[in-house]
């Protein structure tokens, strides 16, 4: 079953085009933390990432990014970022789920409560 999704959709992991043109073309560069696999061909002038489970593109870090888009010469293997003391840890964008964001007074928060200070606007 696998396998035939892989033949027939594109959403599903990389497609067979993909996989070989990444075996016979393809250098690996990296791995991040969520488990995707970075690749280059010989001259570097392509690169592409094969993303471990749902495709998403908010799953590869800034990093990454960055040097898929050849923002940066060296990958982050080679030439990390400085962590900042401020900074976060990358995480995708989880608009549409369960775990999204909800700001207090939203519908979704649970906490959508009319406040005693608002008064609605009437025409004359």
């Amino acid at each position: 079953m696998k396998f035939i999704k892989r033949l027939l959709t594109w959403w599903n992991g990389q497609t067979l085009g993909t996989q070989l043109y990444t075996r016979l073309r393809g250098q690996p560069v990296g791995q991040d933390g969520n488990g995707n696999k970075f690749y280059q061909n010989a001259d570097g002038s392509r690169r592409w990432v094969i993303y471990d489970g749902e495709m998403e593109a908010s799953r590869v870090s800034p990093e990454w990014h960055g040097w898929l888009h050849h923002t940066f010469r060296l990958p982050p293997t080679e030439d990390p970022f400085p962590k900042r003391s401020w900074q976060k840890p990358h995480v995708e964008n989880l608009t549409g789920t369960e775990d999204a964001y909800a700001p207090v007074g939203s519908l979704r928060s649970g906490e959508a409560t009319a406040k005693a200070d608002y008064v609605a606007w009437k025409p004359e």
